[in-house]
This record gives structure tokens, C-alpha cells and sequence, in this order.
């Protein structure tokens, strides 16, 4: 139950650095999902798959801001058309 609150935690703070670095104003549920559906996205395409199962580190937290930048990234060019306005 903790790690699960923790895994939700981490993956809004990733959504939400997510939405700083995408320049995005989606509002902060829609970037908490994005941060925790990115963060497992990152892990299946640049961790292997490994990244639920790994501890918290630099590399692992890393790898699910990428993922989560890339999904919003293709959440914006689905709404606008465009990744950035």
C-alpha cells in the first residue's frame, strides 16, 4: 500500500516537472496522469521494462521524466496539433 502511494507521488512530481518543461497549463490532473502513465511508459521503452521494479535513484527518476516529457509532448500534438504553443 505504501509503494503504491509512493509510485503515485513520484509519478505526479514527474508530471508536474513534466508540464514545467513541456510549457504546458493542461492543468494538474491531467499532468499527474500524464507523469505516472509516462513514468511507466519510460520504463517499458528506455529501462526495459525495469523501471517499476527498480529502487528510486537519479537514473530511474530520469528515465520516467523522459517518458513522461514524450507522452505529453504527444498529448499536446493530439489536442493542438502542435507539441508546443
Amino acid at each position: 500500500m505504501i509503494a503504491l502511494i509512493v509510485w503515485l507521488i513520484i509519478g505526479g512530481i514527474v508530471g508536474w516537472l513534466a508540464g514545467l518543461i513541456m510549457r504546458d497549463n493542461n492543468g494538474v490532473l491531467l499532468n499527474v496522469i500524464v507523469g505516472i502513465v509516462g513514468s511507466a511508459l519510460g520504463g517499458l521503452i528506455f529501462a526495459h521494462g525495469d523501471i517499476n521494479n527498480a529502487p528510486l535513484t537519479v537514473g530511474t527518476f530520469a528515465v520516467s521524466l523522459l517518458g513522461a516529457v514524450v507522452l505529453l509532448g504527444l498529448v499536446n500534438l493530439v489536442r493542438r496539433g502542435s507539441v508546443r504553443n
